[in-house]
């Protein structure tokens, strides 16, 4: 009973380090990387669509993206979901073909990204926090229901804290790599 519950903690707190690690591919390093337009929607027939289910992204070389737009007649609307973005891309259209070059960082701007990022790595804190807390009311909640003795308790939310601790632990060395990440030039 309490390996389930310590499982399913354990679930909770990896999804909140995958939000995580999604929400810090959000945030642009300066480097060109396909994930930078993972949340982009395009307008398409009526819907909106994520941009990589209209168009090929690769990454032409360190500082720029190439988009090919399957549907031509989409290239103006791929563009307009780019600049409309809060990325602070300019998309540059060569024939069938969008490059998005990379600007380069101003101090200001990496500060900027950084709190962001340390915004991100405490949200996923506590996150894990609240995981920690609903596994530990359960646990007195079977030692009131007596399915559970008092040392199997103990020995139950000591388990979850060092569970805790593991993946605190690993959310700060992602927010440090990302921090390194972030100021390099």
């Amino acid at each position: 009973m309490i390996d389930d519950l310590k499982n399913e903690t354990s679930e909770r707190m990896e999804k909140s380090l995958e939000a995580l690690g999604n929400n810090f591919n959000k945030i642009r390093t300066g480097r060109a990387h396909p994930s930078l337009l993972d949340g982009l929607k395009v307008e398409y027939y009526g819907s909106d669509t994520p941009l990589n289910q209209v168009a090929n992204i690769n990454v032409e070389d360190a500082r720029t993206l190439a988009l090919t737009v399957w549907d031509k007649s989409m290239t103006p609307a791929v563009e307009k979901a780019i600049l409309k973005s809060d990325l602070g891309l300019n998309p540059v259209t060569a024939g069938e073909v969008i490059r998005i070059p990379m600007p380069m960082l101003t101090e200001e701007t990496r500060k900027g990204y950084i709190r962001q990022a340390r915004h991100e790595a405490e949200s996923a804190r506590v996150s894990v926090r609240n995981a920690r807390r609903d596994a530990m009311g359960m646990l007195k909640e079977l030692l009131k229901e007596k399915e559970i003795s008092e040392d199997e308790e103990r020995r139950g939310g000591d388990e979850v804290q060092k569970l805790t601790d593991g993946f605190i632990e690993r959310i700060e060395k992602l927010l440090t790599v990302k921090e390194t990440d972030l100021m390099e030039i």
